[in-house]
């Protein structure tokens, strides 16, 4: 059977968006890192980084959430997003840990 570049095209088409919204939705199914983890007490993870102990962790400062941070895996604009910290567990946008680093 002969395939046309056309058809080729559609199939791949096809075949990429089964993938990425395959991707999407694992990613929403993926667990958000819990406070109280033992891994997120360590660093002092917040779901809100206005509520971070600015005494114990005084690296902290307005502005840094984990939406702008260069380890966040998604959009600034997604509410919540796979981090590599927390194995890939997803974390708020708005949150913050110790391991921030200001995206470039």
């Amino acid at each position: 059977m002969k395939t046309s570049r056309r058809t080729f095209l559609i199939t791949s088409v096809g075949v990429a968006s089964t993938i990425a919204l395959g991707t999407r939705s694992a990613l929403a199914d993926a667990p958000k890192v819990d406070e109280n983890d033992p891994t997120a007490q360590a660093l002092g993870y917040k779901n809100d980084a206005s509520k971070v102990d600015k005494a114990k962790f005084a690296k902290y400062a307005a502005g840094q959430d984990c939406g702008n941070c260069q380890f966040y895996q998604g959009k600034a604009s997604d509410a919540f997003a796979p981090c590599p910290m927390f194995s890939s567990k997803l974390v708020a946008s708005k949150g913050w840990c110790s391991a921030y680093v200001k995206k470039a």
